[in-house]
């Protein structure tokens, strides 16, 4: 089998999460410790999605130095260190993130020079946002900090879903939205460019002020008379990302799969957006009862946000609503897959970016039923501090 066939078969594997095998099969090749660097790069990614992605690390590395100009390897090396937590060369390496096939499409052209860190008073910095709303949920809390140390006038343009929650929000001077011309600025930053900017370290997460984004208080108002005769434990829900993200097969579920959160004392408020959101509207005969669905009615992210104020929890798999609630300050548990998102570092049930956040992670690949026990068994215990 040539090396081309070889990773035409295993491909599939990994994306199967069948890592062991693929392990299996290319240690033989490797023995003397010298081979093609499409091995390696399989090698590396066979231990990552076992959940060895220390032993990945100097793979990874060496592919790097041996191919500095081959970006998208420089991309998976970000990951890998920003899961371990290491963010000094994790941060300088996610600069790449631009620089694959399915990144390119989104990179800003900007014809100004990019800030570099230093105070600039008297000039303006353009900050913008750049790929997700959660990643943008997750990053405004930069925007004061980049503020504060750039002494500049700063721009935020931001999309348009996210922008009224962002009006309310501290530390810039002016709001753009994207699509439209922006104000003359100097310089400019991504978003997520800011952590490497600032040198951002774990010690200095969540950072203040947390909470950093806020709910309209009308909204809240609509949304507490339209819960209030829900008794029990309040919990809103969500088991499915956007089918076009890259890795949505491994964070997303099936809403069957969630059938151990149906306890009595307990409604389930469905807030999935998008083509799985139908589903809690007919939900599976375990659920039945348990599941109303408010997604019909949810307008924008200022509705969710609202909700999140006036229920008890949130239980989703890895989403922007999740963002959103941690940067709201509200309790959220997030259900992640044995390979998670590089922000969800790795062996802790707790995350630095959110105090009010729990993860609950898979220890086999795919397998969400343990996980959704964990979580079942946890809202009990939940409900019966509740009282």
């Amino acid at each position: 089998m040539d090396m081309k066939e070889l990773e035409q078969q295993v491909r599939p594997m990994l994306i199967a999460g069948r890592g062991v095998e693929v392990e299996a099969m290319i240690r033989p090749l490797l023995a003397s410790g010298t081979g093609p660097v499409t091995l390696w790069a399989l090698l590396a990614q066979a231990l990552r999605v076992q959940g060895r992605v220390l032993e990945a690390k100097p793979i990874q590395e060496m592919l790097v130095d041996a191919l500095p100009g081959h970006l998208s390897t420089r991309f998976d090396l970000a990951e890998t260190l920003l899961l371990l937590g290491e963010f000094d060369r994790g941060w300088r390496e996610y600069a790449y993130r631009y620089s694959l096939a399915h990144t390119t499409r989104i990179e800003r052209k900007v014809q100004r020079p990019r800030w570099d860190g230093r105070p600039i008073p008297g000039k303006t910095l353009l900050i913008h946002d750049e790929q997700g709303y959660g990643d943008t949920f997750q990053f405004m809390r930069m925007v004061a900090w980049a503020k504060e140390k750039s002494q500049a006038n700063v721009i935020l343009e931001i999309n348009h879903e996210t922008a009224s929650l962002a009006r309310r929000m501290k530390g810039f001077d002016a709001l753009t939205l994207r699509g439209e011309l922006p104000p003359y600025f100097d310089v400019h930053a991504e978003m997520m460019s800011l952590p490497m900017i600032m040198g951002l370290q774990l010690s200095q997460l969540p950072g203040e002020p947390m909470p950093y984004l806020s709910a309209l208080p009308d909204r809240r108002e609509h949304w507490r008379k339209r819960l209030e005769s829900y008794k029990g434990l309040k919990v809103a829900f969500l088991w499915a990302g956007r089918p076009t993200h890259f890795n949505d097969a491994n964070r997303s579920m099936g809403l069957e799969m969630l059938a151990p959160l149906a306890q009595d004392g307990v409604t389930l408020f469905s807030v999935q957006k998008g083509p799985k959101e139908e589903q809690a509207l007919n939900p599976p005969l375990a659920l039945g009862k348990h599941v109303v669905s408010l997604s019909p009615e949810i307008r924008d992210f200022e509705d969710t946000a609202a909700i999140l104020m006036e229920v008890d929890l949130l239980i989703s798999i890895d989403s922007s609503p999740v963002h959103l609630a941690g940067a709201l300050g509200r309790p959220a548990w997030v259900m992640i897959p044995l390979l998670p998102d590089w922000r969800w570092l790795q062996n802790r049930d707790d995350t630095p970016w959110y105090p009010s956040v729990r993860l609950f992670r898979q220890t086999e690949w795919g397998q969400w039923g343990p996980v959704v026990d964990r979580v079942a068994k946890a809202l009990a215990e939940f409900k019966a501090k509740k009282g």
